[in-house]
């Protein structure tokens, strides 16, 4: 006896409910389908099925069976079409989730070295700062800053983003430049400042220096939670802005902003890239999971806050 064919026949039996049925669904003859499933009890030494002249229904071993079974049957499938996959490459659909600087400016001008590697694969790229239910919208994966509170997911660290203090050199020359982060908090100067989308909060600037840690609620007149809104923000002079070396480091380079309070280093906040542990199977998920910890691994200019 085929353990596997048994198996995948006394699962066929339970969902259709018919020896009639199953028989159909995998293209036997019924009397070879109920043999198989005699065969099967009579190695199990367990009644799986109770048969009668109208219907068939499952013991409470063969109900553990079935779960077990299917269980099996899945993990032999997935196998296969990993193998399958070996040979012609990854192929089919993947969605993932990003916000709108790190897709623009680090993601999406890299993708043509993903597909050169795998171009039978398509993503789909949903591009927002606002968290999503991984599970609720069917994505595959997402790249997230900050903590990761969600303990049903995979999390894994991509690194630790370093941030610039900066403003538009309109800024400056109508309030002058802060020298020291309470001043930000103080009548003279103002922040553009951003909102968490989950909890709705304004996110404090956090500085580090010589051990000392200093947190500040900064005087806002315009609060956003997207970052490239927010770049545009600081860039037309609303504020003193807090943003990602990366976004930023162009727009100093060509004087449209300029560093601030550059003998505090602003705290470094970490970057993760999350699944759901069940959703990345087969090859496709894995190789942009790993294509993607090798991107971020490749920029070491992103976790350094040197100029």
């Amino acid at each position: 006896m085929d353990r596997f064919t048994a198996m995948e026949a006394f699962v066929r039996v339970v969902e259709s409910g018919t020896f009639t049925k199953a028989a159909d669904a995998l293209g036997r003859p019924k009397t070879a389908v109920t043999r198989l499933i005699q065969q099967l009890e009579a190695q199990l030494r367990v009644k799986l099925l109770h048969r009668t002249t109208r219907r068939v229904t499952v013991t409470p071993e063969g109900m553990t069976y079935y779960h077990q079974a299917l269980r099996l049957l899945g993990e032999v499938r997935e196998l296969e079409a990993t193998l399958s996959q070996s040979r012609r490459g990854p192929r089919g659909r993947l969605r993932v989730e990003s916000s709108g600087t790190i897709s623009r400016l680090l993601l999406v001008p890299a993708l043509p070295s993903f597909y050169a590697r795998y171009p039978q694969m398509h993503i789909e790229l949903g591009v927002s700062d606002r968290v999503v239910d991984l599970l609720a919208d069917n994505v595959d994966c997402a790249i997230r800053g900050g903590g990761v509170k969600d303990e049903s997911l995979v999390a894994r660290h991509l690194g630790d983003l370093c941030y610039w203090l900066c403003a538009s050199p309109r800024y400056v020359e109508r309030h002058g430049a802060p020298g020291h982060p309470r001043e930000l908090a103080g009548p003279t100067h103002a922040v553009v400042s951003y909102f968490s989308s989950l909890s709705g909060k304004e996110l404090p600037f956090v500085f580090l220096r010589d051990g000392e840690r200093l947190e500040v609620q900064g005087r806002s007149l315009l609060t956003l939670n997207e970052t490239n809104a927010y770049l545009a923000a600081g860039l037309a002079g609303l504020g003193v802005m807090f943003a990602p070396r990366f976004v930023v480091e162009p727009y100093v380079a060509t004087g449209e902003l300029v560093q601030v309070l550059e003998d505090w280093r602003p705290e470094a906040r970490p970057l993760f890239l999350v699944y759901p542990p069940a959703r990345p199977r087969g090859a496709g998920p894995r190789v942009f999971i790993e294509w993607t910890m090798e991107l971020f691994a490749s920029r070491p200019d992103l976790w350094r806050h040197e100029g």
